[in-house]
């Protein structure tokens, strides 16, 4: 038995066991192109996997990643230009001649063809869709919402009368074979197209060829309407996990199904929208964006970010007399800053997370609330017990250089305890409040509360000063 090769990190991903997609690869490829090797880079790229092949052209410039597609056999380069990240995938698609780019998308499933089409500028788009074998389904599908389930669902399916002996539906999934390249099951509608079950391919392969469909479909089906949100779509499919979805309209006629690859695309979309709306970027930027839309994403949070530490700024200046009577308490604003800004990001985080999953509810504020201000009292009074004896062991070792450590202990800890507490409750609540609302929870995350708790620590813990101990 021969060796398993193991699995190789991200960077250097192994292919068949002899080729590796990484830098050196890449910069090989780059070399060929350049010198016109035409029949040299066919023969090191016809055989890779359209993702891999994505991977490779996303790291070349787009003269060459456009002599690629014009090289690549004509399906397998509408299979490359799918998997494309959507800013890249239009830019080279508009440097493509006409035909070459209708050849393309004219090869690939209807979902993907409208998700390449809108991508195009409106005049290209609408050049191409009528010289497309499936126009009338693609122009369908480009009447959805692009994130709702009839933006992602594909229009090819098997689907057969209940009346169907296995026989029959076998030669069916036969005739279809080429047209739709995975059947993962076949559907079931009655004489007004109206879903009414399926049959899994493994059932289907098992029963007699002279069984009625009727007699070994399934009735108790999931299905979705063209207008659901994708999220909610892949959640559904994770929660039972399913492989295909069928998607009916408002009559209960089926229309498309969606398949699990579709959703894990889905799924990564999503989280890395999150993970970057929660970092202060706008979401969706991709590493073959342009320096000038990148820095479009980006600046508008630093600008926020940057007025609200102006903010936090002015308190500090407003205490200014406070500073001057005990210079020793600008030791403690970085601390405060600090401590208000990591309690808020830790419950905003685990509330955007529990939203996005579908764990948690909107509805749910008041049960959410009480468990976060119980994790923050415990949090609050552990720190603040550390805090208070790390400034009591300084003040033991240099008496001269504070004055009154223990009411300074008392102040610092109990400042400590009520800005976790009120960061806490700002971080979970700003996050279900925006998803009852209607609007994105992640926003919440990342400059908007770190902002907003620092000013809001900021203030206490120099309000609880002046109180305290001045």
């Amino acid at each position: 038995m021969e060796p398993i090769t193991p699995i190789q990190t991200d960077d250097q991903v192994r292919l068949s066991g002899v080729i590796e997609v990484d830098y050196e690869l890449v910069e090989d490829i780059s070399s060929l192109i350049s010198a016109g090797q035409q029949g040299m880079v066919l023969n090191i790229l016809v055989d890779l996997h359209p993702a891999d092949l994505a991977r490779i052209v996303s790291h070349l410039s787009r003269d060459l990643a456009k002599d690629v597609l014009q090289w690549l056999p004509v399906e397998t380069a509408g299979e490359v230009l799918a998997e494309l990240d959507d800013d890249y995938r239009a830019e080279l698609a508009d440097a493509l001649p006409s035909e070459r780019l209708t050849a393309m998308i004219d090869e690939l499933d209807t979902d993907d063809a409208a998700d390449v089409l809108a991508d195009l500028p409106l005049d290209m788009a609408e050049r191409i869709i009528p010289e497309l074998e499936d126009a009338e389904d693609v122009k369908e599908l480009l009447s959805y919402e692009e994130e709702s389930a009839g933006g992602l669902m594909a229009t090819e399916y098997v689907v057969v009368p209940a009346s169907f002996t296995v026989a029959h539906a076998t030669e069916e999934v036969r005739a279809h074979a080429d047209a739709i390249a995975n059947i993962f099951v076949l559907f079931v509608a009655d004489d007004l197209d109206r879903l009414v079950g399926q049959v899994s391919m493994k059932r289907l392969l098992l029963s007699p060829a002279h069984a009625k469909i009727a007699e070994i479909m399934n009735e108790d089906i999931i299905s979705v309407p063209t207008n659901m949100d994708q999220e909610d779509v892949a959640r559904l499919m994770e929660r039972y996990d399913l492989v295909v979805l069928p998607v009916v309209d408002p009559d209960g006629c089926l229309v498309g199904r969606i398949t699990i690859d579709d959703v894990v695309d889905v799924i990564r979309d999503e989280a890395e929208e999150d993970i970057q709306r929660m970092s202060g970027v706008a979401g969706g930027e991709e590493a073959t964006d342009s320096i000038l839309r990148i820095s479009r994403g980006r600046l508008p949070w630093l600008l926020l970010g940057l007025a609200g530490a102006s903010l936090a700024a002015f308190v500090i200046l407003a205490f200014e007399e406070s500073l001057a009577a005990a210079s020793i308490l600008a030791g403690f604003i970085p601390i405060v800053m600090a401590t208000a800004g990591n309690a808020g990001i830790q419950s905003s985080a685990i509330a955007v997370q529990g939203l996005a999953s579908g764990d948690v509810w909107a509805s749910d504020i008041k049960r959410r609330l009480g468990k976060e201000l119980t994790v923050a009292l415990i949090n609050g009074v552990a720190s603040a017990l550390v805090l208070g004896a790390g400034i009591l062991l300084v003040g033991s070792l240099f008496p001269s250089g504070m004055h009154d450590p223990v009411q300074l202990a008392y102040t610092a800890a109990i400042a400590l305890l009520i800005v976790i507490v009120i960061a806490t409750t700002i971080g979970a609540s700003i996050p279900l409040l925006l998803h009852k609302f209607g609007i994105d929870p992640a926003l919440a995350t990342g400059p908007f509360i770190t902002t907003s708790n620092d000013i809001v620590g900021i203030l206490v813990f120099f309000l609880l000063a002046n109180w305290l101990y001045l």
